[in-house]
């Protein structure tokens, strides 16, 4: 799969929304709306510090010491995405179902809208720029890319969604990733429908992940065929990069929990349950979680080994 094709403008790609129709919409996003309907399972999880924060139809924050406690979340619609950073405290951006973020300062206790400018659209990734909290980037269902430079009071659009198999395709996933870009910023990840793909933090061109840094990518033109990626055409569902190790890389698969040592260029398969959501600690890249079907697991070994994580 080669994602170095040219782009078409957000302006080109309007002149033929409406022939393009409703099949530009990947079935993964809209999996992923349904899946935080009121009794269903929760759609994303993150870490807060020592915390784990589990959010869908509700929220719940779980203490370091097993404790959960649920909690209202936002008032505007299910908990589609979580973000965090842990340069933040207490600071958590929630994507939602009905259209736009919530964002709270105080670990979940209360919640503020911070939505203006976006779409009114599912709101199905979100991140926050490892080099700066204020920063944050949505994925909107439908749409593409969106920024805030000042923690969501305010948004503009970053970005086309990427131009794959002839035809743009949803974010399923975002990632910031504090490794340099090769063009004076740092990288953002993103997951597809079809697989895995990244973008400079100055928005220039959606890129296979090589080795190597943006400028040697434009370079060489055609990426290289990947040692070892994550399987072919299978939708990522979420996307984290390790703060304390930010080559490490997790995503969450139908087929599992995969992991990178070197920023997604070689990937391994570290669990084979279905995996919806994945965090990872802000301290200790080798502490992970992951939401299946069967509820959260957990791994302290890096993904060699899983044990389930219960509730108290």
């Amino acid at each position: 799969m080669t994602l170095l094709l040219p782009t078409p403008t957000r302006r080109a790609f309007l002149t033929s929304a409406v022939a393009f129709g409703a099949s530009a919409v990947l079935l993964v996003s809209i999996n992923r709306v349904a899946r935080a309907v009121p009794g269903k399972t929760p759609s994303a999880i993150a870490f807060d510090g020592n915390a784990l924060i589990v959010g869908g139809a509700g929220f719940i924050r779980r203490d370091d010491g097993g404790v959960s406690t649920p909690l209202p979340g936002p008032k505007d619609g299910s908990i589609l995405s979580l973000a965090t950073h842990d340069g933040r405290a207490g600071r958590i951006a929630a994507g939602l179902s009905n259209g736009g973020v919530a964002l709270s300062e105080d670990g979940g206790q209360s919640w503020e809208a911070r939505s203006k400018g976006l779409p009114e659209a599912p709101v199905v990734a979100v991140a926050a720029a490892a080099s700066n909290p204020e920063t944050l980037y949505v994925s909107v269902h439908g749409d593409g890319l969106w920024k805030s430079e000042d923690a969501g009071r305010s948004w503009v659009f970053a970005m086309d969604r990427p131009w794959l198999a002839d035809a743009e395709r949803d974010l399923t996933a975002l990632a910031s990733v504090d490794l340099a870009s090769g063009m004076g910023g740092i990288w953002l990840y993103a997951g597809t429908g079809l697989g895995l793909t990244r973008v400079p933090d100055c928005f220039c061109r959606w890129q296979d992940v090589q080795p190597g840094d943006a400028m040697d990518a434009l370079v060489s033109g055609a990426a290289p065929a990947p040692e070892a990626p994550l399987p072919t055409g299978e939708p990522i569902h979420a996307l984290v990069s390790a703060a304390s190790v930010p080559m490490r890389l997790y995503a969450a698969l139908p087929s599992g929990v995969w992991a990178s040592a070197d920023a997604g260029v070689v990937w391994a398969q570290r669990s084979s349950f279905r995996t919806d959501a994945v965090a990872v600690h802000p301290n200790n890249a080798d502490q992970v979680v992951a939401l299946t079907a069967d509820g959260l697991i957990q791994t302290r070994d890096g993904g060699l080994s899983w044990t389930p994580l219960a509730n108290n």
